[in-house]
């Protein structure tokens, strides 16, 4: 089954940019993968602190 994703732009600061992409090579990872691994991180940080955040259909539908 495929994995659906949505995409959008991103733009960050030219250090920051920089700095992920320096990160993402070491740890052998594309500048995308790492930048979706480090947001679930903090999603499951914040979870931790704040309770789960449940989805609902609504919240999975893409506009």
């Amino acid at each position: 089954m495929a994995i659906i994703k949505s995409q959008f732009t991103l733009r960050l600061n030219l250090d920051v940019h920089a700095k992920i992409k320096i990160i993402a090579g070491r740890e052998s990872r594309s500048i995308t993968n790492m930048i979706e691994y480090l947001i679930k991180k903090e999603i499951e940080k914040y979870e931790k602190e704040n309770g789960e955040i449940i989805l609902t259909e609504d919240d999975l539908f893409i506009k």
